[in-house]
This record gives structure tokens, sequence and C-alpha cells, in this order.
């Protein structure tokens, strides 16, 4: 299964394990648009977009306004310029980008009706693999039953592969909540696994 993403990594409770992704490569990427270097927008995309779509998909459960956050995120990069340069962590700040426009998109659809949040999947697996596809389907389900705060810190940790102090500073939580919520949405979900006939 992989929530638009990658496999999930399996949890660890080391609060402060380093992220296994290449610090260097988004720090370049940003140096490069700060520079001026607009084909560098397409080397964030290629490496950015998959993770800054999955968190926004799991905040609205709208694989359209899953993509409407990430066009407006990367209208905000291009329009920050050479600000950029001044970012020391840019994955942690487009999450943080994007967290908080998939926010107030959800807010603003609580605001109209919408379809239920059921209807979209949080988890998808390959074609052809029909185990996997129902396995993926049925905790997508199961996702959907579970507060957004507690999903946001689930696909950051697994997906994002973020430490938990830097999912706290993308949801705007202390390290230490982050945590918690990542214990007690794992412990959910496997209440509701568990609860099921």
């Amino acid at each position: 299964m992989e929530a638009v993403s990658k496999n999930p990594s399996s949890p660890s409770s080391d609060l402060d394990r380093p992220s296994r992704s290449n610090d260097d490569s988004w720090r370049k990427i940003f140096s490069d648009l700060a520079g001026g270097r607009q084909s560098a927008l397409d080397d964030l995309y290629d490496l950015a977009s998959r993770q800054l779509y999955g968190l926004a998909l799991w905040r609205t459960g709208s694989e359209d306004d899953a993509a409407d956050v990430v066009q407006d995120v990367f209208v905000k990069v291009a329009e920050q310029g050479s600000k950029l340069a001044t970012i020391r962590n840019p994955k942690g700040w487009l999450l943080t980008v994007t967290h908080r426009a998939a926010v107030d998109i959800a807010r603003r659809r609580l605001r109209r009706s919408a379809e239920p949040l059921e209807e979209y999947p949080f988890l998808t697996a390959i074609e052809g693999d029909n185990d996997r596809m129902l396995d993926a389907a049925h905790a997508s389900v199961l996702l959907a039953e579970m507060p957004p705060t507690l999903r946001d810190v689930i696909y950051l940790k697994h997906f994002a592969d973020c430490t938990f102090a830097e999912i706290g500073a993308i949801v705007g939580v202390p390290t230490f909540t982050a945590a918690s919520r990542y214990r007690k949405g794992i412990s959910d979900l496997r209440s509701l696994m568990e609860d099921e006939p």
C-alpha cells in the first residue's frame, strides 16, 4: 500500500531520528530558485509533489482539493524568489505551507456542502494486486474515521519521513504533542481494526 508516496517505514519511538531524505538536494533546489533558475521549479516538483499531494489529500480527503493545494504551494514557492535562500529547512517549510493551505481549504469546505470523506482513498495499491487493493481500501475507510490531526501526524511520520520535531513544527504543536498524537493515532487505528467483525 502507498499513500500516494512510498511504502511506510516501521514505526520508531526515537523522537530525534534524523530524516532520511537528502536535505542537500532540497537546499540546492531552493538555492537555484533563489538565484533565478526557474527550471529548478521542475526539479522541486519531481522531488516534492508526491509528498505534498499526499499530505494535502490526507488532510482534505479530496483529490481535487489536494491538487489545488499543491498548485497553491508551488505558486507560493515561485513568488518567494530570493527569499528562498534564507529557508534553512526547505522540506519542512514546504510541508508546513502545504499543511496550512490544506487546513484552509478544509475549513472553507466545511462552510459548503461536500462529498463524504469516505469516498476518497487515503491509501492506494498497485493495480492488479487485488488483496493489497482491498487492504488499501479498507485502511482508507478506517483512516476516514480518524480526526484529521491524527491522520496528519501518521502521514508525516510514515510517508513524508519526518521526525516528531519536524512534525511539530509543520503542524504547529510541541514535539511531545506530535509524538503523542502519533501514538494515539496508531492506537486508534489498531482499535478500529480490532473492533471490526
